[in-house]
């Protein structure tokens, strides 16, 4: 049996020298997080808000570490203001990694609205993005992408679809439980 998508991120990340993660927790990146924090060769931790974790990877690249944003959908609603006016606008290569919610079995109706939002708002700011959602993929995608923003010092986004990463479904209810 082969790795698993989060084994195929570590190694890439520390093949890009990427060692800087900041994030706010998400179960679906839950592996990927713990894969991170057990190797020593990354500086993980946990932030209250997306746009300081933006803010910090940005800071980094300007001092000349690189880093990369860990976060879910919903936290991607937050940031449109931080992208257009740091990385976007000064050519700053901060990268994100968001495990795509709000679709496949998505349960959370904010979550699902969010979903709607995200690649039209990394379109308008002419972000590169690209969505990851097979495992032959995953290294390719995450490589080149990270190569890519580092040569042109533009920011760019990875999405990690449910159909990779599982994602994370609604519980179903017993049949006859729609009232409860």
């Amino acid at each position: 049996m082969g790795q698993a998508w989060h084994e195929i991120v570590v190694e890439v990340l520390k093949a890009n020298e990427v060692r800087l993660i900041p994030y706010v927790p998400d179960n679906v990146l839950k592996p990927l997080i713990a894969a991170i924090h057990a190797d020593p060769f990354f500086t993980a931790f946990t932030t209250a808000r997306e746009e300081e974790a933006v803010g910090i990877v940005a800071g980094a690249a300007m001092a000349g570490m690189r880093g990369m944003v860990l976060m879910q959908t919903s936290g991607f609603a937050t940031l449109a203001n931080v992208l257009a006016s740091l990385p976007c606008a000064f050519q700053i290569p901060v990268l994100m990694m968001v495990s795509e919610r709000g679709t496949l079995g998505e349960f959370n109706l904010g979550q699902a609205a969010v979903w709607r939002t995200m690649r039209p708002t990394l379109e308008a700011l002419a972000m590169e993005h690209h969505v990851i959602t097979r495992l032959d993929e995953c290294e390719f995608i995450v490589d080149r992408t990270i190569r890519q923003a580092l040569m042109t010092q533009q920011p760019a986004t990875l999405i990690l679809s449910p159909l990779l990463t599982g994602g994370k479904a609604a519980p179903v209810k017993p049949q006859g439980a729609e009232g409860r």
